[in-house]
């Protein structure tokens, strides 16, 4: 798995039931839901006499712990533990970030961040350079692509089983200070040393924006972070300056973030004053409608949204929004669930509670949060779940009822019950999956190889335009036969049959891998879109998306 900085960045098969997602940490650190400016906490209770009671029961028994025990025991330690548990019997979103770990928790939906500016990866228990960000000091002082980060200020990192949480502590840093990388590059004998300084590195939420041909879009947003409505918007006005007239919003593995910012992305599409989300708490204290406002840049042009089970919160927020009102037509399968909203509530000690006040609903009044009432173990395991009662291949029947049935604003049918459910539903295809292509992905062989392969044939490669490698690279068999003896030698045994089924997918992967270290995520996702069904499928399905958008059903 890649993984940048600043702790955000990733790429996986797409469709792979060997590597299956699990996006189990959307409710800590990801979705903060709708953010209420300067909302200030004042504790209060609808049963003060019951909360006075407990509170000074908790106090008394924490009291004589700390005075009596037979041991020893960390009482801050205690304490979160007895929190933790306690926020574990509400809803599996409401959650508590210690004080040490909400730095990182917040790090993922932050436009920048400040360090080095390197995206990294893990394997051989070494860690490797994918790419210094463009525009930052690494890049500056000459890393390259490939390099071994063997020491960090002296400290060897090379074989000591670092993690991604280490790279970070090592790297980032405050904005001007110093730190000495030693790195090992290929065909360099003596290792290299660099001393670079820490800046403010940009992060990016739209991965890319390309024009699939003269008149279709394609725009991939992995987050909502607090520039992804910006970034969003100049990619749009970018492919609209190129001949857009019809656009593929993706947003499959999307985890959510930050609400306004979906909302001014849905505002774009949506036309007029139409409802885009609203929300219903406990009383009427954070009940909230909200309306389309500003005149978007793309309301009458076809529209294609693209979802999956790890699109969630905000992602859906979108979906739904979109497929209420009759503007978009989403492919792909049912999105994760998430529609609980959650308020940051600093505490005294730089803790955070992040606490569930209301629910999210689509326009047409469907809720989009799953159920949870059979404990949160069954909550975390939906996502294996599905994939296990076979709902990646095939709609699950008993969402289609008619209690769950809802209408668009001109009267198509939906369905609530979790989620955000496609207008056209796309199965993973797994007919060139294979353990073997797992294990390659698994030990990480691919990247490796396309990592070696770019330093080796790196002057050549960069003289290429990218439409020229599109169009005329092949990867060949040899390339594959080494692909192979890699595998072996890193404990991957061969299998013919599985080889042979997943022949095709991974020429393609391995020519995405390879472009992407030439030319970027441009180059990446047109490459790796050539083999991704649910891509091809959407573009078959422009015609449906033209009736959304001229008002025919």
């Amino acid at each position: 798995m890649d993984k940048m900085e600043q702790g955000d960045g990733r790429q996986e098969i797409r469709n792979s039931p060997f590597q299956i997602k699990l996006p189990l940490f959307i409710g800590m650190a990801l979705v903060v839901g709708v953010l209420l400016g300067a909302t200030t906490f004042a504790p209060s209770s609808n049963n003060p006499q019951g909360t006075a009671k407990s509170y000074l029961k908790f106090r008394d028994i924490l009291s004589y712990i700390d005075r009596d025990y037979v041991d020893t025991v960390d009482i801050e330690k205690l304490t979160d533990f007895a929190i933790t548990e306690m926020l574990h019997k509400l809803d599996p979103h409401t959650a508590y970030i210690p004080a040490d770990e909400l730095a990182m928790a917040r790090s993922y939906l932050e436009g920048d961040f400040e360090g080095i500016g390197v995206e990294f990866n893990i394997f051989k228990d070494t860690i490797y350079v994918i790419t210094p960000l463009s525009g930052g000091p690494s890049e500056a002082a000459g890393i390259q692509a490939g390099d071994k980060i063997i020491k960090v200020n002296g400290e060897n990192v090379a074989g000591t089983g670092i993690n991604n949480e280490g790279v970070f502590k090592r790297l980032r840093g405050k904005q001007g200070t110093k730190v000495s990388l030693t790195i090992q590059r290929e065909a360099v004998k003596k290792p290299l040393t660099f001393t670079i300084e820490r800046s403010k590195i940009p992060t990016y939420s739209v991965d890319v924006s390309y024009m699939v041909d003269k008149k279709t879009g394609y725009i991939k947003v992995s987050r909502f972070s607090a520039t992804t409505y910006e970034e969003f918007q100049e990619a749009l006005l970018d492919l609209k300056s190129k001949g857009l007239e019809q656009l593929i919003l993706d947003l499959r593995g999307n985890p959510g973030g930050y609400m306004d910012h979906a909302i001014r992305m849905a505002d774009e599409f949506v036309s007029g004053n139409k409802m885009i989300v609203y929300t219903d708490g406990k009383g009427d204290k954070y009940d909230s409608k909200t309306f389309a406002e500003e005149q978007g840049a793309f309301e009458d042009g076809p529209l294609i949204v693209l979802l999956d089970e790890g699109s969630a919160s905000a992602s859906e927020i979108v979906a739904g929004a979109l497929q209420d009102n009759d503007r978009a037509l989403i492919v792909g399968r049912r999105s994760f669930g998430k529609g609980l909203v959650q308020m940051p509530i600093p505490l005294n000690d730089g803790s955070e509670l992040r606490l569930t006040i209301s629910r999210y609903y689509t326009p047409s009044g469907r809720s989009i949060q799953k159920p949870y009432g059979e404990g949160m173990e069954d909550y975390q395991m939906d996502i294996l779940n599905r994939f296990e009662n076979g709902e990646y291949f095939h709609p699950d029947s008993s969402l289609f009822v008619d209690s769950l049935k809802y209408k668009t604003l001109k009267g198509r049918p939906v369905y609530g019950g979790g989620g955000i459910m496609p207008d056209v539903f796309v199965p993973r295809d797994t007919t060139e999956l294979s353990e073997y292509l797992s294990q390659l992905y698994n030990k990480n062989i691919i990247r490796e190889y396309t990592l070696e392969y770019y330093q080796k044939h790196r002057k050549e490669l960069e003289k290429m335009p990218f439409e020229k490698f599109n169009k005329s690279f092949e990867v060949t068999d040899k390339m594959l036969q080494d692909v192979v003896q890699m595998a072996r030698a890193s404990g991957v045994a061969y299998n013919d049959a599985e080889f042979r089924r997943s022949k095709n997918l991974l020429r393609n992967n391995l020519k995405a891998f390879i472009s992407r270290s030439v030319y970027g995520n441009s180059g990446f996702f047109p490459v790796l879109h050539q083999s991704d069904e649910e891509f091809q499928q959407a573009l078959k399905h422009f015609s449906r998306a033209q009736g959304l958008a001229a008002g025919s059903m």
